[in-house]
């Protein structure tokens, strides 16, 4: 089955959890890139706060079958 993820802020994607979608919380680049890193094979969207992604933009294009988006700020 696919999931979802969302990483970001807590304040910003905690909320998600409830919709089902794993939440991976970051509040560096640290964390949003381990986060990144342990999203599960399955994962086929990805939706990221607009810092989350600015963190992200280097490894997104090692998950070309991901599909993401960005959250408005």
């Amino acid at each position: 089955m696919a999931r979802s993820a969302v990483i970001g802020e807590p304040l910003a994607v905690e909320g998600y959890a409830l919709a089902g979608a794993s939440v991976y919380t970051a509040q560096n680049q640290d964390e949003a890139v381990a986060a990144f890193q342990a999203l599960p094979a399955d994962t086929m969207l990805l939706v990221m706060t607009a810092t989350a992604a600015g963190w992200l933009t280097d490894r997104l294009e090692q998950r070309p079958d991901i599909l993401t988006a960005v959250m408005r700020s």
